[in-house]
C-alpha cells in the first residue's frame, strides 16, 4: 500500500464506528420523530403533520444521497481521512442544527432549519458509506466478504442502540428530544477525534491503475449496470422507508413504542448479516434476495394489521428476515459485475436507494394524513377529536393503509429479482454449451 504502514485494526474500528454512529443518528432521529411531530407540527399544522415529519425524515436521505454520489467518484482525490472527518463534523453540526430549530421564529422557519439539520446529518452518512466500503477492501484485500458483512453488522448495532436509548430518554429518564438528538454528537466527535491520529489508504481501484476516467465511463458503457440502481430504489423503499416510519404508525396502535420494533428487527439482522455470505454462496445473490421478498411483503402486511405487541413482533419478525440482507447484497451484488466501476459504481447504487427513501417517505406521510382524515370523517371531524378509542381507530386505519402501500414494492421485486435470476442462469447455460463449438473451431 504505496510504502505505508497502516495500523489495520484501527482504521477498521473507526470504519465500524463511523457506520455505528450513521445507525444511531437515523435511529435517535426515528425514536424522536413522534416527539418532535407532537411538539413542532401537531399543534400547529394538524392536518399535515404527518406528511411534514416524514418529509424532514426523508431530507436526510437527500443529503445522504447527493454526498455518496458527490463524495464516492472522488474519494481518492479528496483523501479518506478528509471524507472521515467531514463525516464526523456533519455528526456534530446536523444535531446542533435540530435542537436549535424550535428557537425560529414561526412553523416555516421551524420546519427550514429542521429540514437543514437533517440533510447534514445524511451528508454525515453518505460521507460515511462512500468511504468506509472501499477502505475495508483495500484493507482487507482478500477477506472482503467476511470484513464488509462484519462491519455492516453495525448498522442495527447502531439501530439497536439508538433505539434503547430513545426509550430509557422518554420513559425512563423524562428527557426531552432534545436530549435524546444531542447523543448523536457522542460517538461522532469520537471516531473523528481517533481518525485525526490515523493514516488512510488509497482504494483498491487506484491500486490497480484503473484511470479515474475509466472508472467514470464503466457504468455508461455497460447498460445492464443501471438494473441494479433501480432494484436498489425498490429494496430501499422496502427496508428503510419502513424503518423510518415504525415509530409514528405504530406506537398508538400496537400497544407498545413502534421503535422496540426497529430495535427487535434490527437485533435480527445483526446476527442474521453473520451468515449473509454462507447463503450467498447457496443460492447466488440474486436467488438469495429474490427468496427475501416473501418474507418481507408478508411482514410488512402484517405489521399494517397489527394490533397488539404480539401481532406486530411476529410481523416484524417476518419483515426483518426479508430485509436483512437487501442492501450489503444489493451492493455486492453490483460490485461483483461492474468491479471496474469502483467506488462509482458503488456510489451510484447506494445514491439510488437514498433517493428511493427522499422520494417514497413524504408518500407514505401523504398516505398516512389522507387516510385518518378520510376514516374521521373530514379535516373538521380529524379536528374535533379528542384522545380516546375514535382517534385511535382513526390512526390505527392511517397505519394500516400506510404499511399495505409499502408491501406491494417486494410483491413487485420478487418477479424483478426472479427474472434477473433466470436470465442470468440461461445465459451462463449458453456460455457453457458454446465453449465446446468455439474451442472445436
Amino acid at each position: 500500500m504505496e510504502g505505508k504502514t497502516y495500523n489495520r485494526r484501527s482504521l477498521f474500528v473507526i470504519c465500524v464506528l463511523a457506520l455505528f454512529t450513521a445507525a444511531l443518528s437515523f435511529s435517535i432521529r426515528t425514536g424522536a420523530s413522534g416527539a418532535i411531530k407532537a411538539a413542532l407540527f401537531d399543534p400547529t399544522v394538524p392536518m399535515h403533520s404527518g406528511e411534514m415529519i416524514a418529509a424532514a425524515l426523508g431530507n436526510s436521505f437527500l443529503g445522504f444521497a447527493l454526498s455518496l454520489l458527490v463524495i464516492s467518484p472522488l474519494l481518492d482525490v479528496i483523501g479518506a481521512k478528509r471524507v472521515i472527518l467531514f463525516a464526523s463534523l456533519c455528526f456534530i453540526l446536523g444535531p446542533i442544527l435540530i435542537i436549535a430549530s424550535p428557537s425560529m421564529g414561526g412553523i416555516d422557519a421551524v420546519y427550514r432549519l429542521l429540514t437543514v439539520g437533517m440533510v447534514v446529518c445524511g451528508f454525515g452518512w453518505g460521507a460515511t458509506e462512500a468511504s468506509i466500503n472501499p477502505v475495508t477492501t483495500a484493507l482487507y484485500p482478500e477477506e472482503k466478504t467476511k470484513e464488509l458483512n462484519i462491519l455492516h453488522a453495525w448498522w442495527p448495532a447502531g439501530i439497536v442502540t439508538g433505539g434503547l436509548a430513545s426509550l430509557l430518554f422518554f420513559q425512563q429518564l423524562g428527557l426531552s428530544w432534545q436530549a435524546l438528538i444531542g447523543l448523536i454528537m457522542v460517538p461522532g466527535a469520537v471516531f473523528g477525534a481517533w481518525a485525526l491520529t490515523q493514516e488512510f489508504p488509497k482504494t483498491e481501484s487506484t491500486t490497480m491503475g484503473v484511470p479515474f476516467k475509466q472508472m467514470i465511463a464503466e457504468p455508461f458503457k455497460r447498460p445492464t449496470f443501471w438494473i441494479f440502481p433501480a432494484i436498489m430504489f425498490l429494496t430501499a423503499s422496502a427496508e428503510l422507508a419502513p424503518g423510518s416510519w415504525v415509530d409514528i404508525a405504530l406506537t398508538q396502535t400496537v400497544g407498545m413504542p413502534g421503535i422496540l420494533v426497529l430495535v427487535y428487527v434490527s437485533a435480527i439482522m445483526f446476527v442474521m448479516r453473520h451468515f449473509a455470505g454462507a447463503l450467498e454462496h447457496r443460492f447466488s445473490d440474486m436467488g438469495l434476495l429474490c427468496a427475501c421478498t416473501i418474507p418481507a411483503a408478508l411482514g410488512l402486511y402484517g405489521l399494517s394489521i397489527a394490533s397488539s405487541p404480539l401481532t406486530a413482533i411476529l410481523a416484524a419478525t417476518l419483515w426483518a428476515f426479508g430485509v436483512c440482507f437487501m442492501w450489503p447484497t444489493m451492493l455486492a451484488a453490483s460490485a461483483r459485475r461492474f468491479p471496474r466501476g469502483g467506488p462509482w459504481s458503488i456510489g451510484i447504487v447506494g445514491f439510488a436507494g437514498a433517493m428511493a427513501i427522499y422520494l417514497v417517505l413524504p408518500e407514505i406521510g401523504k398516505i398516512y394524513d389522507r387516510a385518518k382524515l378520510e376514516k374521521a370523517g373530514g379535516e373538521t371531524a380529524f379536528a374535533a377529536l379528542q384522545p380516546g378509542p375514535q382517534l385511535s381507530q382513526a390512526l390505527a386505519y392511517a397505519a394500516e393503509q400506510s404499511f399495505q402501500v409499502i408491501a406491494l414494492v417486494p410483491i413487485a421485486l420478487f418477479f424483478i429479482f426472479g427474472a434477473v435470476w433466470l436470465a442470468e442462469r440461461r445465459s451462463r447455460a449458453n456460455s457453457a454449451r458454446n465453449v465446446p463449438l468455439e474451442a472445436a473451431s
